[in-house]
């Protein structure tokens, strides 16, 4: 937990900075296609520190999140061997690649929906679309909308509550943390069962 820690504490830092809206779209936009910390901390932290900013802070990163997975688009349909494969297997996410070819056709809607909303790694989910061709039309339109409600949801909420949720981030961050990684795993393993 003190590297998970360590890098929370890392991406938290961004909000104290000038940079931090930047920050929020670049953070959002390389976690579609590559970069393994997700922006809801940086969006969290943002939108607590002034919360009528909130809705805002959720569309820079909805914003930053759908291109960067036009990326990881890109990068499958362009450049799968080069740069696609060697993102894949660091996530280990070959098998679920596998899985995901079998019923694309019929559930790649769904399978993109689910990923851009949830812990399910969306970064597979980009790269997948681009190797087996899927619309593209309809990629952006699951993009959209799974990564519009998982970021506005997040912003919503602390709308709705305020700096109570900071609190108790801080107070049960290794429990979020462990809760997190569960649902994470799951995600594999949902990835590779229904997929």
């Amino acid at each position: 937990m003190r590297f998970i820690k360590k890098l929370y504490d890392w991406v938290l830092h961004w909000a104290e900075t000038p940079y931090a809206v930047p920050a929020l779209f670049i953070l959002a936009f390389t976690e579609s296609s590559f970069f393994p910390v997700p922006p809801d901390v940086l969006l969290i932290t943002l939108a607590i520190s002034i919360p009528k900013r909130s809705f805002r802070y959720a569309a820079i990163c909805a914003v930053g999140s759908v291109l960067g997975g036009i990326l990881g688009y890109s990068i499958g349909l362009y450049g799968y061997e080069t740069l696609g494969r060697p993102i894949v297997e660091f996530y280990h996410g070959q098998d679920i690649m596998n899985a995901i070819k079998i019923r694309y056709d019929q559930y790649g809607f769904l399978g993109i929906l689910i990923a851009a909303i949830t812990p399910i790694p969306y970064k597979v989910f980009t790269i997948a679309s681009g190797v087996f061709e899927f619309d593209f039309w309809s990629f952006l339109v699951a993009s959209v909308i799974g990564r519009s409600t998982r970021f506005f949801v997040v912003a919503g909420l602390i709308w709705k509550f305020g700096p109570a949720i900071k609190g108790f981030i801080d107070r049960y961050f290794n429990l979020l943390s462990y809760i997190f990684i569960i649902l994470l795993a799951g995600g594999f393993v949902l990835i590779k069962y229904v997929f």
